[in-house]
């Protein structure tokens, strides 16, 4: 460059592609684009300049799998101040972008555009949002919602049969809804999320632990036996059969056991496009954990050897992505037993730093491994591999500027999300986001929310470009 870029970023050590270690270079940002990616010291002019001696730049995380929602309801945000204070959350675990799930029984097309708008004016992130298709309208609008919105993956909750969606309040569909929008997805670009749970089992196991347990003494141990990993890993695998016959890529979401793991790895043996994705409560809690309904989840929190599995899923390859599956619901959905609390939890504030903490440092999973879980792969799925994703030349200039060997503590009243807690509160952790940028602006710095970068961020049309392999 002749002239003065935006920003100059130096002294850090950068997480580039295809390195396996983090390699000292500066980076020159203008234009909200990585301009060059430099020697360090090399000469380079710049309206502003700083500083990163002793930190990783990371390229910025990308959340796959979370719920915006407005209050108790996770559907959609309904005014800008919903996403200002989850992408606030967002910011502070250094993930700069996200892509939350639509959920509604109205046709997108009446709802698309204000929610995006509205997203938009509270946003401090980029996002993109994924389509929950649950009625037959919706079904009709796959081809729209990747033609016209740039919004290619598509949700699908298989247990919602014999009433069970009506908690969210959808409609009951079966496994020729879910061959059809394979099907659509397949001829229009799309790649089929599937939510997977064989109800049905579920349901005779729900009868059974209840009939035992009627008071939910059993905790987390009783949620886990009411739709255990056989439950999980029998859709997965009729998910993913289903897709690989109709030619559909498929993101299988939330995979807490070794049994789901093995079912979607058989798949993609057999030939399907598969991609996996686990959470961070998955791979640091199981039924032990003493903090009880804050740890009821859909799918349940596991055993401790499910957990391991996952563990060697990251360190193996197999599995793709992490993502959060972050909800915002508050203390209040959690009254009552094991039975009556609502499921979900929080999870973007501590996503980056559990894999740095439990991950790096404890299980020497490398930072470049890392940066292929929350950035690469991803963007790579869900149609951002264009734009986010890697720290490259020509890419947005999204980073997570963390340092590895900060020892923090979480506490409840640092939370950011309206949830007001964390399933890691009073968890000592080794590794930290200290910047978080979005096309080059700090919406993260020193730790502290810069409160101008609300409504800054902006939506992201997504386009597929799986090339057969995962």
């Amino acid at each position: 460059m002749t002239t003065a870029c935006d920003l100059l970023l130096h002294g850090a050590t950068v997480v580039l592609p295809g390195a396996a270690e983090p390699v000292a270079c500066d980076i020159a940002v203008d234009g909200g684009r990585i301009a060059a990616l430099l020697a360090p010291g090399t000469a380079m002019p710049a309206r502003e300049r700083v500083a990163l001696t002793g930190l990783v730049v990371l390229p910025g995380a990308i959340d796959a799998h979370l719920h915006l929602g407005h209050g108790q309801d996770i559907s959609r945000p309904r005014v800008p101040a919903d996403a200002y204070r989850e992408t606030a959350a967002a910011a502070m675990g250094g993930i700069t972008c996200f892509i939350p799930y639509l959920m509604a029984t109205e046709p997108f097309a009446t709802i698309l555009d204000d929610v995006i708008a509205i997203t938009t004016a509270g946003a401090r992130i980029d996002f993109g949002y994924h389509p929950i298709i649950s009625t037959e309208a919706q079904l009709a609008e796959v081809q729209a919602c990747i033609r016209d919105w740039g919004a290619p993956s598509f949700k699908i909750f298989m247990n919602n049969r014999g009433g069970e969606g009506k908690r969210l309040g959808l409609p009951d569909i079966d496994d020729g809804f879910l061959l059809r929008l394979c099907e659509a997805a397949a001829r229009h670009g799309g790649m089929v999320c599937p939510h997977p749970e064989t109800i049905e089992m579920a349901w005779v196991l729900r009868e059974r632990v209840m009939r035992a347990d009627p008071d939910g003494a059993g905790g987390l141990a009783s949620w886990n036996a009411t739709r255990p990993p056989f439950v999980e890993a029998d859709s997965v695998q009729r998910a993913a059969h289903v897709a690989r016959i109709t030619g559909a890529p498929l993101y299988v979401v939330h995979t807490s056991s070794a049994e789901a793991l093995d079912a979607a790895l058989r798949q993609r043996a057999a030939g399907a496009r598969v991609f996996i994705e686990t959470c961070p409560h998955y791979l640091t809690h199981d039924i032990t954990w003493p903090g009880g309904v804050m740890g009821k989840i859909n799918p349940p929190l596991r055993e401790a050897s499910d957990r391991e599995a996952l563990w060697r899923g990251l360190l193996d390859g197999s599995i793709d992505t992490v993502a959060t599956d972050h909800v915002h619901r508050d203390l209040s959905a959690k009254q009552g037993n094991i039975w009556a609390a609502s499921p979900g939890c929080p999870g973007m504030e501590t996503m980056l730093p559990v894999l740095l903490s439990e991950g790096h440092a404890k299980r020497g999973l490398s930072l470049a491994r890392i940066a292929a879980l929350v950035a690469g792969n991803p963007a790579r799925a869900m149609g951002l591999a264009q734009v986010k994703g890697a720290v490259a030349v020509g890419m947005d200039a999204d980073f997570a500027v963390v340092d590895p060997a900060a020892r923090w503590v979480v506490t409840r009243d640092g939370v950011v999300s309206a949830a007001g807690y964390s399933i890691y509160e009073g968890w000592a952790l080794t590794g930290r986001v200290v910047h978080t940028l979005v096309r080059g602006r700090f919406v993260l710095r020193e730790g502290a929310l810069d409160d101008a970068a609300a409504g800054t961020g902006r939506y992201v049309r997504r386009e597929l470009r799986h090339d057969g392999t995962t």
